[in-house]
């Protein structure tokens, strides 16, 4: 059995939505010390009701794994609420990149983490009132929100 399945490879072949989103609405960073992966999401929020995401785009210095994962998880979050994307899952991540060795899971992680930290900023910089607890995970503690 290979080491990572044929979408885990054509993501980080062929990322979808690279790069940067001038004077972005949302911008998150996640990163872990350990590996040494860092991903940057931006966000680009529609002036509708649902507040859809109408562009996002990531940076990611890291191994094959965080690329595939940034760009799986911005693909399932464009075009969609923001509700969906504080929904999306590193597990939903994963199994949409038809998985990830165990110890590249992490990977995943950054991602959700990353998007949630994006969406967090546009309430901030918004007014807009949330749920602290749909962003820590974790309350500060684990290696990727320190």
């Amino acid at each position: 059995m290979a080491l990572y399945s044929e979408k885990v490879m054509d993501h980080f072949r062929n990322p979808r939505n690279l790069g940067r989103i001038e004077n972005a609405d949302g911008i998150g960073e996640a990163g872990n010390a350990k590996c040494g992966d860092i991903m940057t999401i931006y966000l680009k929020i529609g002036s509708d009701e649902a507040k859809t995401i109408d562009d996002v785009k990531f940076e990611t210095f890291g191994c094959g794994s965080a690329i595939a994962s940034s760009s799986m998880a911005t693909e399932l979050i464009k075009g969609k609420p923001l509700s969906d994307a504080l929904s999306l899952t590193n597990k939903a991540v994963a199994e949409a990149l038809d998985g990830l060795p165990a110890y590249k899971m992490h990977c995943s992680v950054l991602a959700e983490e990353a998007i949630k930290l994006a969406v967090k900023d546009y309430y901030d910089k918004n007014g807009i009132e949330y749920d602290k607890s749909q962003f820590l995970h974790c309350e500060g503690e684990c290696e990727h929100c320190m």
